[in-house]
């Protein structure tokens, strides 16, 4: 430490306010002198009790407690000091004539930090008052600085889990359809080459739905885009209900046509899938007055099934499906098609 943070730093403790508990008018006179003169704020108690109330009431930085005392001695007055809250870090040095060891061990016990011998010799009193205040001053310091830590600590936790959140946040969003709010194309195709690779490992089947509104064109042009995209929401919703496990996926794969992935789904399971989608959109009961196979909004499906093996790939699922499709389009619509 360099000499002006020395000299600043007895400015500051010369400011410090202590208290004296003593029941002898002549050494508390003296000791009292001894600190104003070194410009300490002095408080004064002329008994233990007295000394109590006065600490409780205006916590000094530091107390000099004398040890035999009517009433109360310095031990309990100590102790007492010790067990509230508003006084129990003030460091306490007994003044004492008192020489056996045995005294000066109760007064660490009790939780005095120090002792000077009576009858007090300044240059002693004020080494010692100055060494505890600097290691209270010290030890206040690193509380706050731990306290700051802490904070800091937690705000940097509380940070990083937004920042989490926000992540995981957007991650959904580039994962959403804007219109409909379930799957888009990018996110069918992460999560169809993630399952593809894993019933590759498994050895077992996936299934892919391609569904089409039939004469979804017509619509839009008879019933204006607003209602078109009405539309598109009701039926996307309606098949991402259905789609209830927790490896499937409903998406938006283009315009009006939805994919539905159903990993470790086999033929049966995928015709069942298919023919309660097609259901549920024929009882929504959407009014379409230009379509050719109904009154009401339909859906033309194309189903594909495979067991993936080590050198095949996904495009080839798509492929089939699509075909498929286009096959229950060819049909007459309003009804699904299963890729051979």
């Amino acid at each position: 430490m360099n000499q002006t943070a020395a000299k600043t730093n007895d400015l500051e403790l010369r400011n410090s306010t202590i208290l004296i508990i003593d029941d002898n008018p002549t050494s508390l006179a003296v000791t009292a002198t001894y600190l104003e003169e070194s410009g300490f704020i002095v408080l004064v108690a002329k008994d233990g009790e007295s000394g109590l109330k006065q600490a409780n009431y205006n916590p000094p930085h530091l107390i000099l407690l004398d040890v035999v005392m009517p009433g109360i001695d310095g031990f309990e007055t100590c102790r007492r000091l010790k067990d509230y809250d508003t006084t129990k870090d003030v460091p306490v040095i007994f003044m004492t004539g008192l020489t056996d060891i045995e005294d000066k061990v109760k007064g660490f016990e009790v939780g005095a930090v120090d002792y000077v011998t009576k009858p007090i010799q300044r240059g002693e009193l004020l080494a010692r008052i100055n060494t505890h205040l600097r290691m209270q001053a010290l030890t206040q310091q690193l509380q706050r600085k731990n306290l700051e830590l802490q904070q800091q600590a937690f705000e940097l936790k509380v940070a990083k889990e937004m920042a989490e959140c926000a992540y995981i946040q957007l991650q959904r969003l580039a994962g959403l359809d804007g219109l409909t709010q379930i799957a888009n194309r990018r996110r069918f195709d992460e999560h169809l080459g993630q399952e593809w690779r894993r019933m590759v490992r498994d050895q077992t089947p996936i299934s892919l739905i391609l569904c089409d509104i039939d004469y979804f064109k017509p619509f839009n042009d008879y019933y204006g885009h607003q209602a078109g995209d009405n539309c598109l929401r009701q039926v996307a919703q309606t098949i991402d209900r259905l789609v209830k496990r927790p490896a499937d996926l409903a998406a938006r794969y283009g315009g009006e046509e939805f994919a539905v992935t159903l990993p470790n789904t086999g033929v049966e399971g995928a015709v069942q899938v298919a023919e309660l989608i097609r259901f549920e959109i024929e009882q929504l009961k959407i009014p379409h007055h230009r379509s050719d196979v109904s009154g009401y909004v339909t859906l033309s499906l194309g189903i594909s099934s495979q067991v993936p093996g080590y050198e095949s790939r996904s495009e080839s699922l798509i492929a089939a499906a699509d075909k498929a499709l286009y096959t229950a389009k060819q049909q007459g619509r309003d009804r699904y098609y299963l890729a051979l």
